[in-house]
């Protein structure tokens, strides 16, 4: 419900509330007698000095009163320091200048800046109100402290009011809605920038960027961007954010590049969002050109931009660079731990991911994005014992509540860990409801330990939470096929046809002299592809050789078991691995994407290939990396 303010609510004096509050009790409130404490030398009289003088005594109050108030409100203001300004609002009330506009505006701007809203807005209600600054100053305090249906209720009643509306007013409400996610009101509110003129205006554009960006309507955004002519930075900036919050990282990297062709020096957040848009496709060379495109533009020292690097060559496989980068940082942030700590994490370091912990509560406070971190870790390395002592740890040692992403690393840990009771258990107990995470966790837990029952019950949750999701229907179909039970295949596939749901069709990416090459399974499509499959023959007879037997249990189709080795031989990444190994020199490291994750036999196979040719292949994988080297993985298969 939107707040509703009423000139005509009867309330005790203001000057009576203040005088009773329990803030003024151990503090002597100003009288014509007291004195002010402030720095002869500052030009804003500041208060927190030696020096003192009475109030009676000053040549510039004597002369104007309201100036001197004011300037040494400013001084507040600029200090955030509520306390004097309240005493001062007590002496002011107690004179008679509490309702001066002017003083009464500052008071009500010195509340809002120390979040003292409501305090705000008690004065607001008793003083005139044909100052649009008054007004924009207590919108903006609702839209940076909330609630922020404060702060719509504020706009239209400015309106009801008689005020139009400026460049001033329609940042600081679409910041509200934005906050709420408001896209109705948000685009009421566009309306109304449109009617007065301010649509083409670079503060207001930002914020329009930003509202729609945060209301998943990221092509309005573009609208928006695109009628403004004149664009500063801080607009170009507003829509790379706008892309990257939307995921479009490789839209956001384009956009960049614009930018900079446009002739704009980026800031730091332009650098943090676009590396951060590469972390986000593990796009290793866009990164490495972000990583020194920023030390050129002289953002070698600025840790946001270190920190967003770090991110950045975990997420794309250089972990080793990641840390460097991290022990350079100046100010290690939390921010900064839990990237590398999640970075070690993806990786399946999970020893090097807790040791890092260790060294980090000697130094920065964990948050809940630690222990997601960490409980990963745990989970990746097949660290049961640590990972249940962590959870506890977290609770009781940091009071940081589980949230869903911390239940879905528990329940994954303990259904690998064979612990499919005590995962089904923790669930029920959960103190926030189970999402689709915490029931898949469950369900891919159950078709690598074949656990039928609780496999079936995780998808009927599944159902429930996401109908239309093929792959949830596939997992169960796996376990009925690997325990023999054709008849729950068949029922599965029916209603996958009836539903009209379509298996998700496995793609693996490769990027190779800064050209990204994509493959199906199966696929025919490359320009090399007869190269491609000789690649794999001559490959796959080498690992023959070594022992490599198929296992074609992931294929569940009624063929014959040459035509079952075929269609495993022809897995997505495998396609990947070998364009890289016939378009790359002996022993380049191959880094290879994959929206499913690896299937079984393709783990073992990649294994053999790494030892076999010698090389470094990582793997990244819808649920961590891989890395492949000398016929070992990273992983321990365990994933």
């Amino acid at each position: 419900m939107l707040l509703q303010t009423t000139r005509k609510t009867k309330r005790p004096s203001l000057s009576h509330q203040i005088l009773s509050s329990s803030l003024l009790n151990n503090t002597a409130f100003f009288d014509s007698s007291s004195t002010i404490q402030y720095n002869i030398q500052s030009p804003y009289h500041s208060i927190a000095s030696t020096k003192h003088t009475t109030l009676t005594s000053s040549p510039k109050l004597r002369a104007n009163p309201t100036k001197y108030y004011a300037s040494v409100l400013q001084s507040c203001i600029a200090r955030k320091a509520v306390e004097p300004g309240r005493q001062l609002h007590a002496h002011l009330c107690l004179t008679g200048l509490g309702y001066s506009l002017n003083l009464a505006t500052k008071l009500v701007n010195l509340y809002c800046v120390c979040d003292f809203v409501s305090n705000a807005h008690l004065l607001f209600d008793r003083i005139p109100k044909d100052n649009i600054f008054l007004w924009n100053v207590l919108i903006r305090g609702y839209a940076w402290n909330g609630p922020y249906e404060a702060a719509v209720s504020l706009y239209y009643q400015m309106i009801d009011y008689g005020h139009v509306p400026d460049n001033f007013t329609f940042p600081f409400v679409l910041k509200a809605c934005s906050a709420l996610s408001a896209i109705d009101m948000g685009r009421d509110i566009h309306e109304q920038v449109i009617r007065t003129g301010w649509e083409r205006d670079v503060f207001v554009g930002a914020a329009l960027i930003d509202m729609y960006a945060k209301c998943g309507c990221v092509g309005n955004s573009r609208q928006v961007f695109d009628k403004i002519i004149d664009r500063d930075v801080v607009l170009w900036n507003s829509m790379l954010a706008a892309y990257s919050q939307n995921g479009n990282p490789e839209e956001c990297l384009s956009l960049c590049g614009e930018m900079v062709y446009a002739g704009l020096r980026p800031t730091e957040a332009t650098l943090v969002t676009a590396i951060s848009a590469s972390a986000d496709i593990a796009a290793l060379p866009p990164g490495r050109e972000l990583h020194g495109f920023s030390w050129r533009q002289g953002f070698q020292s600025q840790d946001k931009v270190k920190t967003a690097l770090v991110d950045m060559y975990a997420k794309s496989g250089s972990v080793n660079v990641a840390r460097n980068l991290f022990e350079r940082l100046v100010e290690k942030r939390v921010v900064s731990w839990n990237a590398m700590i999640t970075g070690y994490a993806m990786h399946g370091h999970a020893m090097e991911a807790l040791s890092l912990f260790e060294r980090m509560i000697g130094e920065a406070s964990p948050d809940h994005i630690t222990f997601v971190g960490v409980l990963s870790a745990c989970n990746h390395g097949g660290l049961l014992d640590a990972g249940r002592k962590f959870f506890v740890k977290m609770t009781r040692d940091y009071h940081i509540e589980p949230t869903v992403q911390h239940y879905t690393c528990m329940v994954d840990l303990l259904g690998h860990c064979k612990r499919l009771d005590d995962a089904y258990n923790l669930i029920m107990q959960m103190n926030v409801v189970p999402d689709s995470g915490v029931w898949g966790a469950l369900l891919n837990s159950c078709k690598i330990h074949g656990n039928v029952e609780l496999g079936e019950l995780a998808l009927d949750r599944l159902i429930e939470l996401e109908p239309d999701d093929a792959g949830n229907y596939v997992i169960l179909s796996n376990i009925y096929a690997q325990a023999g039970k054709w008849e729950g295949v068949a029922k599965l596939r029916k209603l996958m046809t009836e539903k009209g749901l379509k298996k998700s069709i496995a793609c693996s990416w490769i990027e190779v002299k800064n050209n990204v090459h994509a493959f199906l399974s199966g696929d025919t499509s490359h320009p090399m592809s007869d190269e491609i499959y000789a690649e794999l023959e001559k490959v796959g007879g080498l690992m023959a050789e070594a022992g490599y037997v198929p296992n074609t249990a992931p294929v569940f189709h009624d063929v014959e078991d040459d035509e079952k080795t075929r269609m495993v031989r022809g897995h997505s990444e495998r396609l990947a691995i070998a364009f890289g190994l016939i378009s790359t020199p002996p022993g380049t490291k191959l880094l290879i994407t994959k929206n499913l994750r690896v299937c079984e036999d393709c783990h073992v196979a990649i294994k053999f290939i790494s030892k076999i040719t010698q090389r470094q292949i990582v793997i990244r994988d819808v649920n961590r990396y891989h890395r492949f080297e000398d016929g070992v993985c990273s992983c321990g298969d365990y994933w």
